[in-house]
């Protein structure tokens, strides 16, 4: 033979032999796939209905069992969790789905477009309900210089 292959080996007899490197490149390669494929698919993940939240200056909330979140779109639609109910079936729905446990925080993410007195109802009829730990939802307002 008039040229040596890069990668190939041979013992003494002039046989070739198993090369027991490993080959980085193909391994790299699918990660970066992976990789991309993550990024792309991770922000669809991201559960909940598109709303447009008001800015306020208030300080996130802590706490330690999941809460519920009831969204109303500017459209006056009212969703819990990502489901569409109707707003005279709201205090049956957090009652089944709490099974009776009235200390459930319930979030309201409200699109800042939406009717304010529909958002007072929803809150009112929560009330109603039993439910006494319901908050409000919105963006953290940054310092603008």
């Amino acid at each position: 033979m008039a040229f040596k292959l890069a990668n190939t080996q041979y013992n003494r007899r002039g046989r070739r032999s198993i090369s027991c490197e490993i080959n980085i490149t193909p391994l790299v390669d699918v990660m970066l796939v992976l990789l991309i494929i993550f990024m792309v698919t991770s922000p669809m993940l991201v559960a909940g209905i598109n709303v447009d939240l008001p800015e306020t200056k208030a300080s996130p909330m802590t706490g330690q069992d999941e809460p519920l979140v009831l969204t109303i779109n500017k459209k006056g639609e009212l969703f819990l969790v990502e489901t569409k109910i109707e707003r005279t079936h709201i205090a049956e729905k957090l009652t089944q789905i709490t099974k009776e446990k009235k200390d459930t925080r319930i979030f309201i993410r409200g699109d800042k477009a939406a009717p304010y007195g529909e958002i007072v109802k929803i809150i009112a009829e929560i009330h109603a309900a039993g439910f006494s730990k319901v908050a409000l939802i919105s963006n953290i307002k940054h310092n603008e210089k």
